[in-house]
């Protein structure tokens, strides 16, 4: 095995993938609006919304992308 580049068997198929790379993508940019409209947050409201939220769709976009990259195409014909 080459360095955990192959994808396990219980890895989620690139469709699903897909979908959590919009979702993600989504979140962020809700995210990203809601903080245009209300203004940047202040105290404990920022620790959630920037840092909880920002990082929950940051990460799972990272995490997708990385997995999108090692995927090998099977769901295609």
């Amino acid at each position: 095995m080459g360095k955990g580049r192959e994808m396990s068997k219980f890895d989620p198929p690139r469709s699903e993938l897909m979908f959590r790379l919009w979702v993600s993508v989504l979140g962020l940019l809700m995210l990203a609006g809601a903080v245009t409209y209300r203004g940047w947050p202040s105290g404990l409201a920022m620790f959630e919304v920037i840092v909880i939220a920002g990082g929950f769709f940051g990460g799972t976009l990272i995490w997708t992308l990385r997995k999108l990259r090692k995927h090998k195409d099977t769901d295609r014909p």
